[in-house]
């Protein structure tokens, strides 16, 4: 019996899952992750790997980790877990660990796992958004991860929402994600109100003139930014992840919003909220072929 096991590297914990052919649930647990020490974080999923495999000896293992994968290089590229930029993650871990394993960015993770166990469950082509510290996406048609010809595929987050417009890390300008992150939108609440304030006080706090802007910005921002996904790929659903999925208008105003902006007479497109929650990464990285 073939085992899967599946490694989420986060940023402050890592958690291991063992599933079985029929993706039930084994053995799952959680550890913290070495903090801004390479070495050490391949040490601990050596480790955590080796204790949950000791019963089982047919397994695969998949790694969900933060930012991506060079197509060219096989480096890690665009991570908050900075210690990993320029790492060749899978290649370490395969030495240590004697073993081949699939590694893919955490956008994809989450898709692959809804797709297959979550929201998307009885469609053949599903969009999964990250809305969080960043925006991100993937792709997955008939159960599988569709990367594309430079790894790239599902990056709407990094799509020119407004030209000329804000300024973004990855040094372009106008970009979704600088207009529909978690941060970025604190950072609007702020300059509109001169608040300090989280996602959930600002949503708690939008009964005033100025809340109500707030509000039908973001909405605009968010109609166009996917409905210019649905205008290009189509998808059968769009899943919805990350902090900012918990905002229950985006499934109601937001989705009015979206269809208001798709180019056709007919837009059906269901807008998902996610179902794996905080477990996406993980049960993503053990689907990975």
């Amino acid at each position: 019996m073939l085992h899967k096991i599946g490694i989420d590297l986060g940023g402050t914990k890592t958690e291991i899952i063992v599933l079985d052919e029929t993706l039930n649930v084994l053995e799952r647990k959680r550890v913290p992750t070495p903090k801004d020490n390479y070495e050490k974080i391949i040490q601990n999923i050596v480790n955590l790997v080796n204790d949950v495999s000791q019963n089982i000896s047919d397994f695969s293992v998949g790694v969900c980790c933060p930012g991506a994968i060079s197509k060219n290089t096989g480096l890690i590229k665009n991570s908050n877990t900075q210690c990993l930029i320029g790492k060749s993650l899978k290649k370490d871990l395969e030495n240590k660990l004697k073993k081949n394993i699939s590694i893919e960015n955490d956008a994809n993770c989450f898709a692959l796992s809804e797709s297959k166990m979550g929201a998307g469950i009885g469609f053949d082509f599903v969009f999964g958004v990250i809305l969080g510290t960043g925006v991100g996406g993937g792709i997955v048609i008939h159960n599988s991860l569709h990367c594309g010809r430079t790894n790239i595929a599902g990056e709407w987050g990094h799509h020119t929402l407004h030209q000329n417009g804000n300024f973004c890390y990855c040094g372009k300008s106008g970009c979704a994600e600088t207009y529909l992150s978690g941060p970025s939108l604190e950072k609007r609440w702020n300059q509109l109100t001169g608040l300090t304030q989280s996602m959930p006080e600002i949503i708690n706090n939008l009964d005033s003139e100025i809340g109500k802007s707030w509000k039908n910005e973001f909405l605009e921002n968010f109609g166009y930014g996917i409905a210019n996904v649905i205008d290009i790929l189509d998808p059968d659903a769009i899943i919805i992840g990350g902090g900012l999925s918990n905002i229950d208008f985006l499934y109601d105003e937001g989705k009015n919003s979206i269809y208001s902006k798709v180019f056709s007479d007919i837009v059906e497109t269901p807008i998902l909220k996610n179902k794996l929650g905080d477990s996406s990464g993980v049960f993503g990285a053990a689907l990975l072929d």
